[in-house]
């Protein structure tokens, strides 16, 4: 019913965000549909949570939601509607510069019969009430969509805050000399500057590989799709880009008047009235490696071109940058493609095409390295929901001969003399992470199944440090190491508990390294950890956030050990989205079908 309300309120909502945040109708207009997406999607999710193998889950009391205004109707429903699906009352609070379009959002949910009591709109000052709203020990978590600078404002509000984010972008889109220019040229246009280049998957740089840095054509095509763009507000509904949120200032400002060493203005950006909030696009060429313009996100109308001799020199050009949100690249050659696929380091990857206008579902949103803050679990993906709870033991019921990793682990427990209770428990366990591995975990999915464009969702394997603190079982250890040797992941255990001989001989094994320390030698060394995720076992979240000061690029995962291959495999993977446009004018093209 809230999809349906949603839908029923199209008008009035593509009215509010262009009158409020400047979003253009063609903008504007899909989001909402993403917007109904998410309620339906997350409706059926929901149910899921009912049915997971060898784990019960139970929801948190209270989200806050602090959107973004970039989004403004789209990403405060689908975290809000995530969080009421998951069974949490809501807190509400849309972005200053969006708040009359978050408002008519939330009151399309009260009239589709979410109770008031259950979700709350508020708008509090931005310094001391949102500072004691975040801090509250009463919010259970916060879902963030902002940059990265404000995921560690609130934890340094709050230190153990349990924060679900997607954060900040750095996104380019690699042009190689077997690609189709005429298309590379229009899709960068459109991805740097849709909504006056203010998403967080926008196109910031265009990597030319080979001879494209020196192509003229490309250039001239290029600077043809971006001049001619038709600047303007909303009002008029000829305009393809629309102002700034606000009148540009300081990084932005910089980032729209200030050349760097060696680059010079392709298209030089103009300021078009004395609002100071709208400008023409424009495009920097000359972009050098490691220079402030190549790893800053600016999150205005910029582009930048940097230039690099091989593929594998533009696959480290992307990868330099601390955020790994989106990346795209055209090319012809099958081979590239598969070069760029492996090597490449973001959570959402388009193929031949734009890389912004993620749908639900067919394309799951969410990055890698500091674009994402905690689980890492996708938008409109098929765990998002997961995270939104907490999990407790139930007895498995999987019946699947377990992975064959698992059979050294298993024998090593019978070794160490752990009781006949463990031992059934982890064969339980080991066989529920087969049947999710052999499912979900393990299977490359194309659920949409489309045939003009192949839209992929892929788990990889994530480094994680286990640690199993002072008073835990030894078996709660072993039955988390099943689960990281079923995914096979690189791990590193740290142990309050010596470990039996027969089993440190198989964990060293398994680990890049195996510690024995108690928990203040551990705690005094988490500071200087340099993974992104750690899996505690026995201890809360709070001593290891306040030793390593609340970073947010540090996912802990605390909850207590299941037999749950679908709960405990979810911290030694990452997701990620593969969008590959499979068609060459509406002919059918086969391109990347033996690749993934």
């Amino acid at each position: 019913r809230a999809g349906d309300a949603l839908e029923a309120r199209r008008a009035d909502l593509m009215e509010v965000m262009a009158a409020e945040t400047g979003k253009t109708l063609d903008q504007s207009d899909p989001e909402i549909s993403e917007a109904v997406d998410f309620a339906h999607y997350y409706a059926e999710r929901a149910r899921d949570l009912d049915d997971v193998d060898g784990a019960s889950f139970s929801p948190v009391r209270l989200t806050v939601v602090t959107p973004p205004w970039n989004f403004p109707v789209a990403i405060p429903a689908g975290s809000t509607l995530a969080a009421l699906a998951a069974g949490s009352s809501v807190i509400i609070k849309p972005a200053s510069q969006a708040r009359r379009s978050g408002s008519v959002m939330v009151e399309a949910l009260w009239a589709a019969g979410v109770p008031r009591e259950v979700l709350r709109l508020v708008q509090v000052d931005e310094r001391d009430l949102g500072r004691r709203l975040i801090s509250d020990p009463r919010v259970d978590r916060v879902i963030l969509t902002g940059g990265y600078e404000t995921a560690e404002l609130f934890r340094s509000f709050r230190t153990d805050l349990p924060l679900l984010a997607e954060t900040s972008g750095k996104n380019a889109i690699i042009v190689t000399p077997s690609a189709d220019l005429d298309l590379a040229a229009k899709d960068v246009a459109q991805s740097a500057f849709g909504h006056a280049g203010q998403k967080c998957s926008a196109a910031s740089l265009v990597i030319l590989v080979g001879s494209v840095s020196t192509s003229q054509r490309f250039r001239n095509q290029l600077l043809d799709a971006v001049t001619s763009l038709s600047v303007g507000y909303p009002s008029d509904p000829a305009t393809q880009m629309g102002p700034v949120i606000e009148p540009a200032a300081g990084k932005l400002l910089d980032g729209l008047t200030t050349l760097g060493e060696g680059e010079s203005w392709l298209v030089q950006p103009q300021q078009l009235d004395e609002s100071g909030r709208l400008w023409s696009p424009g495009v920097r060429d000359g972009v050098k490696r490691g220079s402030t313009y190549h790893l800053t996100e600016y999150f205005g109308p910029i582009l930048g071109i940097m230039t690099a001799a091989t593929l594998e020199e533009a696959i480290t050009l992307q990868n330099d940058i601390d955020y790994g949100l989106t990346s795209g690249i055209h090319s012809l050659d099958s081979r590239e493609i598969d070069t760029w696929i492996e090597g490449v380091q973001a959570g959402n990857l388009y193929i031949n095409r734009g890389i912004t206008g993620a749908i639900v579902q067919r394309q799951p949103f969410g990055g890698w390295k500091k674009s994402a803050v905690g689980a890492g679990t996708k938008a409109g993906g098929p765990n998002y929901l997961v995270g939104l709870g907490s999990w407790s033991p139930r007895q498995s019921t999987a019946t699947d001969a377990p992975l064959p990793g698992a059979a050294p682990l298993l024998t090593a427990a019978r070794a160490a003399g752990l009781s006949g209770t463990d031992l059934a428990r982890l064969e339980r366990s080991a066989a529920s992470d087969a049947a999710s591995w052999n499912s979900e975990f393990g299977q490359v999915k194309d659920i949409s199944a489309l045939s003009a464009e192949r839209n992929l969702f892929r788990y990889l394997a994530h480094p994680v440090t286990i640690r199993l603190a002072e008073g835990a079982p030894v078996a709660d250890l072993v039955r988390v190491l099943l689960a990281a040797r079923a995914a096979d992941a690189p791990i590193a255990v740290s142990s309050a508990t010596e470990l039996p001989d027969a089993l440190r001989t198989v964990v060293e094994a398994q680990a890049e390294s195996v510690t024995t320390e108690d928990d203040g030698a551990w705690l005094a060394r988490a500071a200087s950890l340099p993974v992104r995720r750690v899996r505690l076992i026995g201890q809360d979240t709070a001593p290891l956030a306040a030793a390593t000061g609340g970073r947010p690029d540090l996912a802990i995962y605390a909850q207590p050990v299941t037999e749950s291959g679908r709960v405990e495999l979810l911290p030694f993977l990452q997701e990620q989205a593969i969008s590959i446009t499979a068609h060459r004018f509406g002919t059918p093209n086969a391109l990347t079908d033996t690749i993934i």
